[in-house]
């Protein structure tokens, strides 16, 4: 007979006594009448049906339109907690930018023989366009989502880094703004530091990362794909929140070197341009030519200093999952330290004696395409059949490099409200991370994802997760 897979819970300890940070929020659950909790559970997920908070699953003829369930139960980091986190993350993000910033030019890391060459020239995320540009404030990744499992009390992994356009933040603060709706009076009794100021700093610092062209306050705007995209209703609700402009790409045009957006005064310059499409469709002129996506010559006004693009195109490479697995030499090789967060034990499946241990072990191991998000295109072993197993070590046999895997962790759980009690869930987190001339700032918490079937692994709402408000206390 097996033995059960122990998980951390981070509100309970086995003998079931409660966790510090989950105190105050126990006591109060406990004075709760659980028919109450169910009919706010209800009330939670019709505000997000009337706000119009969905997402589209690709793929899918029927019910394209879905609601990402949310879980009125939050996760809770101790001040402890958190700070050893955000160092670990601003570390890892700082690494980033000036990894990008050295493989777009100097490349001292290549000559350096640190990572592979091939692994960046043959990359299809790596942009020749980009070699020899310096973005303003040398800023590449403006927006990050890095996404972190907890496996035990003090044991937090790197999962992966968003470095293209990580989405998930609108969620993360229409969370909030529901639980203090909801429970104004948990509010009152724990102190839990805010997000809601996330887009003023956001606005602020891509207002930061200017061009030099730019004459006075500068003009910010969203671009998005438009309303089919699967994160529209977050384009949309940042341009709102933060004041700024949505446009799209038939919106925007080259006038007199610059980029100007369409308006009923006529055309308006705009000075930084934070894009949620990607690379391939951003400039039919230098990258997809059947792109009507984007804006023909941008990467001309960008390459010149007359727009800034946020995130930075080709920082894409800097994600990419081949290049994760080398992320802690990264790390050291530009900051002179060891990296506070760890990665994720990582199998490179390019290389030939790896990918005879991959083959062998399939039903034990995670297996992600390099390019891969949104839980596509990957294989969990331990929960695939046979038949789903035998299909997939075809793939991983026809395009190894393809692929990259991992051990299946042992992700911890936080308590989600069902059948009007506290059950355990597997989370994930994804934490916000604003990089200016101005510094790192980085939203305290973040999204907190969770695989709301018993027993999954899989957080990501286009495989049935969903998402609850992450609180980090502020003592």
């Amino acid at each position: 007979m097996s033995s059960t897979p122990q998980f951390y819970n981070e509100m309970k300890r086995s003998d079931g006594s409660v966790r510090a940070p989950y105190d105050a929020y126990s006591d109060w659950f406990g004075q709760q009448d659980a028919a109450r909790l169910d009919a706010k559970a209800r009330e939670a997920e019709a505000f997000f049906r009337r706000t119009g908070i969905t997402f589209n699953v690709y793929g899918q003829a029927e019910a394209q339109e879905r609601l990402i369930p949310f879980d009125l139960v939050p996760r809770i980091l101790s001040h402890r907690e958190w700070s050893r986190l955000s160092r670990g993350i601003e570390q890892r993000v700082r690494a980033i930018n000036a990894f990008l910033l050295d493989i777009y030019n100097r490349q001292e890391i290549l000559r350096a023989g640190r990572i592979p060459q091939q692994l960046v020239s043959d990359n299809a995320a790596f942009l020749p366009q980009m070699i020899g540009f310096r973005p303003p404030g040398d800023v590449y990744t403006h927006i990050v989502g890095t996404d972190i499992v907890r496996t035990g009390e003090n044991d937090f992994f790197v999962l992966e880094d968003n470095a293209r356009t990580p989405s998930g933040v609108s969620y993360m603060l229409e969370n909030r703004e529901t639980m203090l709706q909801m429970f104004p009076e948990l509010f009152s009794k724990i102190r839990v530091q805010p997000v809601s100021d996330y887009p003023k700093n956001l606005r602020r610092s891509l207002a930061a990362c200017a061009p030099a062209a730019c004459d006075g306050k500068p003009t910010v705007a969203v671009l998005t794909p438009g309303i089919f995209n699967s994160a529209y209703f977050e384009h949309s609700f940042l341009a709102d929140q933060m004041g700024a402009e949505l446009v799209e790409g038939h919106d925007l045009r080259v006038v007199d070197g610059r980029i100007a957006m369409r308006t009923t005064q006529g055309y308006k310059v705009i000075d930084v341009l934070y894009r949620r499409i990607d690379d391939d469709f951003l400039d039919p002129m230098s990258f997809n030519p059947d792109s009507m996506l984007g804006v023909p010559g941008i990467m001309d006004v960008y390459r010149a200093g007359g727009i800034t693009l946020a995130n930075a195109p080709g920082a894409g490479i800097a994600d990419d999952k081949a290049i994760y697995s080398y992320m802690p030499d990264i790390v050291e090789f530009y900051t002179g330290e060891k990296a506070i967060l760890r990665n994720v034990e990582t199998h490179r499946c390019a290389e030939p004696e790896t990918l005879k241990y991959v083959l062998d072990n399939l039903d034990k191991l995670v297996v992600k395409e390099v390019h891969g998000s949104g839980g596509y295109g990957m294989l969990v072993g331990p929960a695939a059949s046979k038949k789903e197993i035998t299909a997939f070590r075809k793939k991983l046999e026809a395009r190894p490099a393809n692929y990259i895997a991992q051990p299946t962790l042992s992700l911890s759980t936080v308590p989600i409200f069902v059948d009007r009690g506290l059950a355990p869930r597997h989370v994930d987190l994804r934490p916000y991370v604003l990089v200016s001339p101005e510094g790192v700032r980085i939203t305290p918490g973040g999204l907190t994802r969770v695989a709301l079937t018993e027993g999954s692994l899989v957080v990501n709402s286009s495989q049935g997760g969903g998402t609850k408000d992450t609180w980090v206390l502020e003592d």
